[in-house]
């Protein structure tokens, strides 16, 4: 791809995004004066440090240090690269990717993985078919029915019936023309073990089209209608098909999790599909594998809330233990569906409906109380041993809870309920403050805890912020204002004299480079000088807009500063050329002393002045 071509494509996509616009999407924003405001969606807070200057492009947060421009945004608010994040864009404004050109084995790849989707696509139709168009599907429909899945849900999933036979499905797609190579590598057929040939996969079994973010199908998973092994069947992990990766129904429900805020996340397939017919679109499954990290930065993009409701028996428990081991970092709001009488959910709505489901959503447990109810059923608390363990495995919960009021209350909690003297459990709790993740790893009675690799919550940080900081973002601020003052600046005070190495960075940056581009400027600067950047911008946006109309007070603001850094970088080199004329004159070196005195003395008169 030509650079060119893709300056001019990012170019585009900038001047169609309003950062006003795009944030909106995913913080509430409150007008003041000549900016926005709003709680980061970053970190949690209650008081508004959240900033946006529409006509600066940049966004920046007082509390996280979160900062830069709308495509920065997009990148940690949707967990994704920044390049992905303007192709994000560009694809919600209709604005198309240039193309470059491709190798012979890349356009191979291209249409290799077109031609396996449009087997799969094929396969959809004919299981759909034979559900819903020939005899043999009767029994299928008969099976849907009695979990109470409608004719409307079928069509909108695409369910459907693999014959009870042999061939069926592989005799009709070879008679089409379809490659036996491609049945084998979609999962669809298997070669014998005697002879030569394929036969079915799937036989006399409903069957779930599984589809991915984008609702290509990219998989099948079948259910037996008899007392057939395994009850489940998933299609084999091929090119396209890969279970930690996949979630179940997110092609049609991310707008329903982005609309409520939350994702429920329950087992399986026929789960999420039971819920789904009862009106509760926000669901999503995972494939018969844990919830994995890949899933969890995937529902990061659409909400932050996630309530597991996972089967209430053993297996079901313990699966969701796992899945709360993985998004615990993840910054999420995680709670916990339980559903009585040890039902999973498909059972619970056809027993009692999908009003006492929703009651079941609206009661979810917190984490801290779902692990107390979990610990407290597997563990005999009547022993010193047992109460111990208890504590030990709540250890965890009490070390990461942010608020202290909420902690403090937890742990009046469990002295009560563990008869156990509250001093100990608060010394307990700061031992594991110090190093929470390990306790979660050694708590974990149900396997060995995954380490999730997503984007976790940004801790509130408290940079160095002295007068000299405060002096180099003024200047930055009025330089990237008026880019003609960058001279002048530099002459005063030289790179290597920019006491702040953030800032020294940015305005090394800004030296070397003749258009100044934000777009360009955060992808080549690292993450936390642009934020450095966004905040000069931003942080001295009031003072920019109580100027307005007196530029007087911004140049003298300006002024100000750049003589306190000149006057520091002065400081600086003065006392460097003093060791080196005490050196100079130790070994003898009468005409470097005698250079070094002068320049000392012009320093003194100019800090004396």
């Amino acid at each position: 791809m030509e650079r060119a071509d893709m300056d001019a494509f990012v170019e585009r996509v900038e001047q169609g995004s309003d950062i006003v616009d795009v944030v909106s999407h995913y913080v509430t924003l409150k007008r003041k004066g000549n900016r926005f405001w709003g709680c980061c969606p970053f970190h949690q807070e209650k008081t508004p440090s959240f900033s946006v200057v529409p006509d600066k492009g940049f966004f920046y947060c007082f509390g996280c240090h979160a900062g830069g421009n709308v495509f920065k945004f997009l990148s940690l608010i949707e967990n994704v690269s920044y390049f992905d994040a303007i192709k994000l864009q560009a694809e919600k404004l209709g604005i198309p990717l240039p193309e470059r050109p491709k190798s012979a084995q890349e356009k191979a790849r291209e249409q290799r993985l077109k031609d396996l989707l449009k087997v799969n696509e094929m396969a959809r139709t004919f299981f759909h078919n034979c559900l819903t168009m020939t005899h043999m599907g009767e029994v299928g429909k008969a099976y849907f029915a009695g979990r109470g899945i409608s004719m409307d849900t079928i069509e909108e999933f695409g369910l459907g019936y693999a014959p009870n036979a042999w061939d069926k499905l592989t005799k009709a797609f070879l008679a089409r023309g379809v490659p036996q190579e491609f049945l084998l590598e979609d999962g669809l057929a298997m070669e014998r073990r005697e002879g030569q040939g394929i036969y079915d996969r799937f036989r006399h079994r409903v069957m779930i089209p599984i589809a991915d973010e984008r609702g290509r199908v990219v998989g099948f998973g079948g259910r037996v209608l008899d007392d057939s092994k395994p009850k489940y069947l998933n299609t084999k992990e091929t090119v396209l098909f890969n279970k930690r990766r996949l979630l179940f129904g997110l092609d049609r429900s991310h707008q329903a999790i982005r609309q409520a805020g939350y994702a429920i996340i329950v087992e399986g397939y026929m789960d999420a599909i039971s819920v789904f017919d009862a009106g509760v679109k926000n669901v999503v499954a995972s494939l018969g594998t844990s919830f994995t990290a890949e899933h969890c930065k995937k529902l990061l993009r659409y909400a932050k809330r996630f309530y597991f409701c996972y089967d209430s028996d053993d297996a079901g428990q313990n699966a969701t233990i796992r899945a709360l081991t993985v998004v615990r970092d993840s910054g999420a709001d995680v709670r916990v569906i339980v559903v009585p009488d040890g039902k999973d959910p498909d059972e619970f709505i056809r027993k009692h409906g999908a009003d006492a489901f929703r009651a079941l959503v609206e009661n979810a447990f917190s984490l801290t109380d779902y692990r107390l109810r979990y610990v407290l059923a597997h563990v005999d608390t009547q022993s010193l041993g047992g109460k111990m363990q208890a504590l030990h495995e709540m250890l965890p919960v009490l070390a990461m809870m942010r608020s202290a009021a909420e902690r403090s209350e937890l742990a009046k909690r469990l002295a009560q309920t563990l008869m156990v003297d509250e001093g100990i459990i608060r010394e307990e709790t700061a031992k594991a403050a110090r190093n929470p993740q390990l306790l979660w790893q050694e708590a974990d009675t149900v396997g060995p805890a995954q380490r999730a690799t997503v984007q976790t919550e940004r801790p509130r940080m408290h940079r160095a912020d002295g007068a000299l900081q405060k002096a180099g973002r003024i200047v930055l601020h009025a330089v990237w204002e008026d880019p003609s003052l960058l001279a002048h600046a530099l002459s005063m005070v030289p790179l290597d004299g920019i006491p702040d190495e953030l800032q020294r960075t940015i305005f090394s940056y800004l030296n070397e480079t003749e258009e100044w581009d934000g777009t360009q400027l955060a992808s080549k600067l690292g993450d936390e000088a642009a934020e450095e950047l966004s905040r000069a911008i931003v942080e001295n946006e009031d003072d920019a807009e109580d100027a307005a109309g007196t530029s007087g007070d911004a140049l003298a603001a300006y002024s100000d500063s750049i003589a306190l850094l000149r006057r520091a970088y002065l400081k600086q080199r003065y006392e460097r050329l003093s060791r080196e004329a005490t050196e100079a004159s130790t070994s003898g070196d009468v005409a470097g002393m005698a250079e070094k005195l002068k320049e000392l003395t012009e320093i003194k008169k100019e800090m004396d002045g």
